[in-house]
């Protein structure tokens, strides 16, 4: 972090932290394909819901850094990557300002979305940006009270599928709601194995994620039946006459998922910082079979 210079451009990519996106990107993709199963498809929609999905996440990034730092639960101890306030690069004042920004220009997304679908557009948009700030900000931190995961599984698999899908077709088909499954398990499941690397440095912050509550093997399991929920999902589309075979592409992907599981389990420490950036890949290519799935 030497080369890094406080203030830069370099210092607020890391912040921004490019590889989450994934996260916001997959449920725009599978969103967009269920609305183009039902014909009602809009690319301006999508490209506009894809931008605020990135800049809210980018916000809330932003977010988190600076609460974490101020809660003590960033220090030198870090296993994860760099954070930006802990390691002096922007300041809490900067962080302050890059999400008011970050969040201004999703407002601005919101209002063209809100002229394309109407005003529950504002609900949403509006919810999304309150979650980002109190997932670990306000006087009841979700991340801190074990309702971080309730939080990404909502935010990042229902409202983002069926958000996606309703700006487009301007209502959200039934295969929208099933489909959000994968997607906000996969999501689930990268913040899984950053609780499952930190549950030490977490207690000793009092955050209380799920890890922590329940110990380091409940992490495991959780991550495994995360899992389960993405591959099974897929299948039960499928029998139900949803959608065609097509929707099991992601299927192809299961084996890797399956050493990912097994690295969550055995692995200790900065490892798993690796384990954590292959589940967010995982997530993005899972995301791009099955939105091509759902829409041949």
């Amino acid at each position: 972090m030497s080369e890094v210079r406080p203030g830069s451009t370099h210092a607020w990519i890391l912040a921004a932290r490019p590889a989450t996106l994934t996260a916001a990107f997959a449920p725009v993709a599978v969103g967009t394909a269920c609305a183009w199963r039902v014909d009602g498809a809009r690319w301006d929609a999508a490209l506009a819901a894809l931008l605020g999905a990135f800049l809210i996440q980018i916000a809330t990034n932003f977010a988190n850094d600076m609460f974490d730092f101020q809660k003590g639960a960033d220090t030198e101890a870090r296993l994860g990557p760099t954070r930006v306030a802990q390691a002096g690069l922007l300041t809490v004042r900067q962080l302050r300002r890059g999400i008011i920004v970050a969040f201004a220009l999703a407002l601005g997304t919101g209002i063209y979305l809100t002229w394309i679908a109407g005003p529950a557009v504002i609900v949403i948009g509006l919810a999304s940006m309150m979650a980002g700030l109190a997932y670990t900000g306000g006087p009841f931190p979700l991340a801190y009270n074990g309702l971080g995961d309730v939080f990404v599984m909502t935010f990042f698999g229902f409202v983002a599928v069926c958000g996606t899908a309703f700006v487009q077709a301007l209502f959200v088909p039934n295969v929208a709601w099933l489909a959000s499954i994968p997607i906000g398990a996969l999501a689930t499941a990268i913040l899984v194995v950053n609780n499952v690397r930190d549950f030490e440095g977490d207690a000793r912050a009092r955050k209380t994620t799920l890890v922590v509550r329940f110990g380091r093997d409940a992490g495991v399991r959780e991550y495994g039946l995360l899992l389960v929920a993405a591959y099974v999902t897929p299948i039960v589309m499928f029998l139900l006459g949803w959608t065609s075979a097509w929707v099991c592409l992601p299927l192809l992907t299961i084996l890797w998922a399956g050493g990912l599981l097994r690295s969550v389990a055995n692995d200790r420490g900065t490892v798993l910082n690796e384990t954590l950036a292959w589940t967010a890949k995982l997530l993005s290519l899972f995301g791009i079979l099955f939105a091509i799935g759902i829409a041949l």
